[in-house]
């Protein structure tokens, strides 16, 4: 009896030290930083939390029994809110989410990393700039669009594209990759080059880059849509070679990444598109993830700066959603349409692009809607696609539901549960390199607010101890209530028969939660820069 319980205790210990083994080779060694050096954030734009269910059973292989896990899935740790400031209501646009993701402070729509009286805020990218750090934004909008926009420059109006593209000659930033060539004149092309910028119109040539600065413009607005040119993985693509140059910093980066085209699909109520968007996202994302994995030193946040579309999987009482037919077109509804457009025999065409074959009424709506021009039949193949997948919509532009947030690597535990937007901004902003402390200077003129008839980009002055005041007051407020709820967990009071180990781990928790507070106090000396003043008569709050 004694030698059978010897020998199972042993065969116990061995599967206990062999499950050990295991479990420290699937997560790695456990060296990883309680801080990153480098900080990637991810942005589906429109990205709601229907967008990233749909995903899932888009990419579930109907020849198994499960349900396959998605990258969302293994990496969602919490949730966000995502209204404005009040001046707009509950439902945000693009220019005011990601000014809250990029500085922390809630702004009307349309708004540019301003706040709601205009006045420019530092953004995240900006301040890691001043730490040292190398920044980046890869985007499949034009690169001056309002979430690139909101992390490099200031500006009140989201519409004043092409002061936005002047404005980003001061940013400094180290790689800029997407669209927009329709905004950037051969002029201004010059002066980014005289800076020592390398400028790129052609994709193709960018696997030849090897060191920063560089600034892609690879379409004359968006880049072309995912689902028309799978093969080109083109946020992919541009990503992985963000991270490349970017990591040549010993000091580190920030790189933001935008699958701005989700947005776009969802604002046109076109699911095929927009899974097409969804899924090169998913590999910009796995493309980050694995190097998180190879990095430890690199935090990885992604969230959506809101919902778009009113997305519903299934409609009408019918509890269906067929995926698999979505899996089947191999054309944006707009590329079918100007196809059919093109051709007298367009039936095949269109046909063959959807992965089915129309039933003769179906035939007869798109033959009607033909004959009306492009974007008839485009809406009429879009209307089609729903009836088939069973795909509701409820709007063409945004909703205020929260968004998911997904993170992995060090600190990446500080962004689980439910949060605000700007939460994550000063989340972010609180892991960055201490800044060094600035020598006492003689004070100056407040900042003013962005001049509305200013027709060149103008700086922001330094801001007055009164200003200064009232801001440290904010933010201090804003560390306090980040170390109580996030960065320091409060924990259950533990018995005094714990002693000295209780006690030590009650002063480090002090020591840290000083440590941030003392970071917040020295985001003060960063001040806000203002980076553009265009004018403009009204502020446009549609994406």
């Amino acid at each position: 009896m004694k030698l059978t319980r010897l020998c199972s205790l042993l065969c116990l210990g061995a599967a206990l030290v062999s499950g050990s083994l295991w479990a420290d080779n699937l997560l790695g060694p456990q060296t990883a930083p309680s801080r990153p050096k480098n900080i990637v954030i991810m942005v589906g734009d429109g990205m709601g939390p229907a967008y990233t269910s749909a995903y899932r059973y888009y990419q579930d292989n109907p020849n198994t029994q499960e349900i396959e896990q998605t990258v969302f899935d293994r990496l969602l740790v919490g949730n966000a809110s995502t209204y404005p400031a009040p001046v707009s209501g509950y439902v945000t646009d693009s220019a005011a989410a990601a000014t809250a993701l990029a500085t922390g402070v809630k702004t009307y729509n349309g708004a540019v990393s301003v706040d709601i009286d205009k006045r420019p805020v530092p953004t995240l990218l900006e301040l890691a700039k001043k730490r040292g750090m190398s920044t980046g934004v890869t985007v499949t909008s034009q690169i001056n669009h309002a979430t690139p926009a909101a992390f490099l420059s200031h500006n009140e109006s989201r519409r004043n594209y092409e002061a936005l593209a002047q404005s980003y000659l001061s940013t400094d930033a180290d790689v800029m990759l997407g669209g927009g060539q329709k905004y950037f004149s051969d002029k201004l092309i010059k002066q980014f080059e005289a800076k020592g910028y390398r400028v790129l119109k052609d994709s193709a040539l960018l696997e030849g880059v090897t060191q920063p600065k560089v600034m892609g413009l690879f379409a004359d607005v968006q880049l072309p849509w995912a689902i028309d040119e799978p093969e080109a993985r083109r946020l992919s693509t541009m990503t992985a070679k963000a991270l490349e140059l970017l990591s040549q910093n010993d000091q580190g980066f920030v790189l933001l990444v935008e699958g701005s085209l989700i947005d776009w699909a969802g604002h046109n109520n076109d699911i095929a598109t927009a899974m097409a968007e969804m899924h090169e996202f998913a590999s910009a994302i796995e493309v980050v993830e694995q190097y998180v994995r190879q990095h430890q030193d690199t935090l990885l946040v992604v969230t959506a700066d809101h919902n778009t579309g009113g997305l519903s999987i299934g409609k009408q009482g019918e509890y269906r959603w067929d995926s698999q037919m979505l899996r089947q077109i191999s054309a944006s509804p707009t590329q079918i349409a100007k196809q059919a457009l093109a051709l007298d025999e367009w039936r095949s065409g269109v046909s063959g692009a959807l992965g089915f074959t129309p039933s003769d009424d179906e035939f007869s709506a798109l033959d009607n809607a033909r004959m009306q021009g492009e974007q008839v039949l485009t809406t009429q193949l879009k209307k089609l696609i729903d009836q088939r997948s069973n795909t509701g919509w409820t709007t063409g532009g945004h909703t205020g539901v929260d968004v998911q947030v997904f993170a992995a690597g060090p600190a990446s535990s500080l962004f689980a549960g439910h949060q605000d937007n700007t939460d994550i901004a000063h989340k972010l902003i609180s892991l960055l390199p201490k800044a060094a402390k600035a020598k006492p200077e003689a004070k100056q003129a407040p900042a003013k607010p962005l001049e509305p008839k200013a027709a060149k980009p103008v700086e922001a002055e330094p801001e007055a101890a009164p200003q200064e005041t009232e801001v440290k007051v904010e933010v201090e407020s804003k560390a306090k209530d980040l170390i109580d709820s996030q960065v320091l967990p409060k924990e259950d009071v533990k018995p005094a028969a714990e002693g000295q180990s209780a006690a030590s781990d009650s002063n480090a928790k002090k020591m840290d939660a000083k440590q941030t507070l003392q970071q917040a106090e020295d985001l003060l000396s960063e001040g806000a820069e203002s980076q553009s003043a265009a004018p403009v008569s009204q502020v446009d709050n549609q994406d």
